[in-house]
């Protein structure tokens, strides 16, 4: 594949799936949308079930509120991410755990210059829910948890002197060109941001050492 080619591919993991037809998964995947775009406490309940085109009784079968829903979108948000992040990262750079943390802000750039961005789902959520107790602010954290997991591991497959604490550097790194792009309106700040993550991993990775 050309460079275009897996552009293109890796784009076409990151688009979200269509929404589920019936049910619960209808509920979830319409509720994740509408959140993102609008967040969550401007969509009322009225306006989920008007637009998944269910009842409020077969909502109330599924869900005993609106932050039990909210909690389920958020995961299944993060379920769909997870997934799709790291298949963009593996189009776009290959399997090398190095490259990949590198490619990683490359994935970052097709994201932010897509028309349909609207910030990070899950730093949009915490801040909308600030209290660490809020259920909803406890499922958006859950992902920031399990992504700063994910770096560590890069890390140690790469062969990171000291994997934890790399893995605190980036997230720092990844977690700010977020909020940058977002509040700046900066569309370039992941490309900007790509010296910054080959001298990180230069000083963690020593002579471009990779794992075998």
């Amino acid at each position: 594949m050309d460079p275009q080619e897996r552009r293109r591919a890796a784009m076409a993991s990151l688009t979200l799936p269509p929404p589920a037809k019936a049910g619960r998964g209808r509920l979830v995947s319409v509720a994740m949308t509408l959140f993102y775009h609008r967040g969550i406490s401007p969509v009322g309940l009225d306006e989920i079930v008007a637009e998944t085109g269910v009842t409020k009784t077969t909502f109330y079968k599924h869900f005993r509120s609106k932050t039990e829903l909210v909690v389920a979108a958020i995961e299944a948000r993060h379920a769909w991410q997870m997934t799709a992040w790291k298949e963009a990262v593996e189009i776009l750079v290959g399997p090398d755990p190095r490259d990949q943390l590198q490619g990683m802000f490359d994935v970052l750039d097709l994201a932010f210059n897509e028309p349909s961005f609207q910030g990070c789902h899950f730093i949009n959520a915490a801040a909308e829910f600030p209290n660490p107790h809020d259920p909803v602010h406890r499922a958006a954290a859950r992902h920031k948890q399990v992504s700063h997991q994910w770096f560590r591991e890069l890390a140690d497959r790469a062969g990171a002197t000291r994997p934890s604490e790399f893995a605190d550097a980036y997230a720092m790194l990844f977690e700010g060109v977020l909020v940058i792009r977002q509040v700046h309106a900066r569309a370039d700040v992941a490309r900007a941001a790509g010296p910054h993550v080959r001298r990180l991993l230069d000083a963690f990775i020593p002579n471009g050492r990779k794992s075998t």
